[in-house]
């Protein structure tokens, strides 16, 4: 939320606790994870390096982009080997997603006739 929407939140819902508010402003949401899936070892690990460098990936896409997300659905992933400097070979995945800005959505911004009107 921005400031002025959080002020309007703060109006609109007179019990909401403060901390709540503060979070919607400060932070993002995070989606949850289903255990079972990080068995097999392979899926694990990807998940263990994207989870590691996770904020710092963020943090530098934030600072090229801007506030925002990298799209999931408008999304190519690439995966291929290379040899490292010890003649090991070494995987490379690239994830190739469209980005997508932070925007607020407010009601009067809808250029759209409701359905209901």
């Amino acid at each position: 939320l921005t400031a002025a929407t959080a002020e309007k939140l703060r109006r609109a819902l007179p019990g909401v606790a403060e901390e709540d508010v503060r979070d919607m402003v400060e932070r993002f949401p995070m989606r949850g994870w289903e255990e079972g899936v990080l068995k097999e070892p392979h899926v694990y690990r990807t998940y263990e390096a994207v989870t590691h460098y996770g904020e710092a990936i963020k943090a530098i896409v934030n600072e090229q982009c801007g506030d925002g997300i990298m799209s999931a659905i408008d999304f190519y992933c690439d995966v291929g080997t290379t040899t490292g400097k010890n003649g090991e070979k070494r995987v490379v995945i690239t994830f190739n997603g469209k980005f997508l800005p932070f925007i607020e959505q407010r009601a009067e911004d809808n250029g759209v006739k409701s359905p209901r009107e």
